[in-house]
């Protein structure tokens, strides 16, 4: 493998039943940044039957490039002609970097998109950024310069690691939704579209696909979720979340948790905010009973507005807190909630 022919930032733009995911727009806007960093293109690979239209979104979210490969069999998701799509475009255009989301199709194809081109995957990404590896100088070791230094939770979340991939290309990152920013829609900004097609021949790895029964559910996502009721260990017990849940129905707003309450099963995983859960970005989070240990802050701390209501005035998350209330969350909850229900009443 020459490393020098790789180049570029290319990212796999997922899209659904024709509709591309939040995740192919967030990983757009930071390839752009890495793209920048690096002084090269950043390139969405954008696979499914009739899906060319949505190159139009992907450049105006900041694509230079959009390599399409549209044909009837990739209609559906099926892991098969997917992994075969990708990473024919890879071994054709050879990127240095190519990221996937993190989601139930990314961390299906990812794995084995990277097995078949023989380089290495750095899954559920929290931070990318380019950078010098070793980041420490090592006596008699050569530190090589713009690698991609790629950042996730290790050993069940109650650790950091930043891996980088130095001898091998792309450097292969899974990247959790939510984490990054989509940049500024540019209305009308056009990009250049390739077109390219490596053929698809079913064999008995391709699954058949009889039926597709879809989900319905009155839950809001979390990370779509405007204002954010969150409540960890402190509150007590599973049934003393009613009190959040009152709150939350004050405020319009959608009850989430800490990685305690869904490993004490309270809550499920779902509503988990956190290193190991989701990632949120609302305009207002209640951080309650939540003593704010790091795992915990990588997955709120850029909310908008943050309000925290603990016992332990020394508790990690008044660091980060816009406005911080010390004390006893069953007396304070209620009576915060009552005045906001007197406030409604009198609008």
């Amino acid at each position: 493998m020459n490393i020098q022919d790789y180049k570029g930032v290319f990212v796999f733009a997922q899209q659904v039943d024709n509709v591309l995911s939040g995740i192919a727009l967030e990983l757009v806007g930071k390839g752009k940044d890495l793209a920048k960093d690096l002084g090269v293109d950043v390139t969405a690979v954008l696979v499914g039957s009739e899906v060319a239209p949505l190159a139009d979104e992907l450049a105006e979210y900041g694509a230079d490039k959009v390599i399409v490969v549209d044909d009837p069999e990739l209609k559906e998701y099926r892991t098969e002609p997917y992994a075969h799509a990708l990473a024919s475009v890879i071994n054709e255009y050879k990127p240095e970097i190519f990221l996937i989301g993190a989601t139930a199709i990314g961390r299906d194809l990812g794995p084995r998109v990277s097995a078949r081109i023989h380089t290495g995957l750095t899954a559920d990404c929290t931070q990318l950024e380019i950078g010098d590896f070793p980041i420490n100088p090592i006596p008699g070791r050569e530190q090589l310069h713009n690698q991609l230094l790629m950042t996730r939770p290790a050993f069940g979340g109650n650790t950091i690691a930043t891996i980088a991939c130095p001898e091998f290309r792309p450097q292969m990152a899974t990247v959790r939704p939510g984490v990054m920013q989509k940049a500024p829609r540019e209305a009308g900004r056009k990009a250049e579209v390739i077109s390219y097609n490596p053929g698809f021949t079913p064999d008995n790895k391709y699954v058949e696909i009889l039926e597709v029964v879809k989900a319905v559910s009155d839950t809001v996502d979390i990370m779509d979720a405007k204002i954010l009721v969150s409540g960890g260990r402190g509150v007590g017990s599973p049934e003393n979340f009613k009190i959040l849940e009152d709150l939350a129905a004050v405020l319009d707003a959608t009850v989430s948790c800490s990685r305690a309450v869904v490993d004490a099963g309270w809550k499920p995983k779902d509503l988990q905010v956190g290193q190991t859960g989701k990632t949120v970005r609302p305009n207002v989070y209640f951080a309650i009973g939540i003593s704010g240990a790091i795992q915990h802050l990588a997955g709120m701390e850029e909310s908008d507005i943050i309000i925290a209501i603990n016992k332990d005035e020394t508790a990690p998350i008044f660091d980060v807190a816009d406005y911080g209330i010390v004390g006893d969350l069953n007396k304070i909850v209620p009576a915060l909630t009552e005045k906001l229900k007197e406030a409604v009443a009198n609008k």
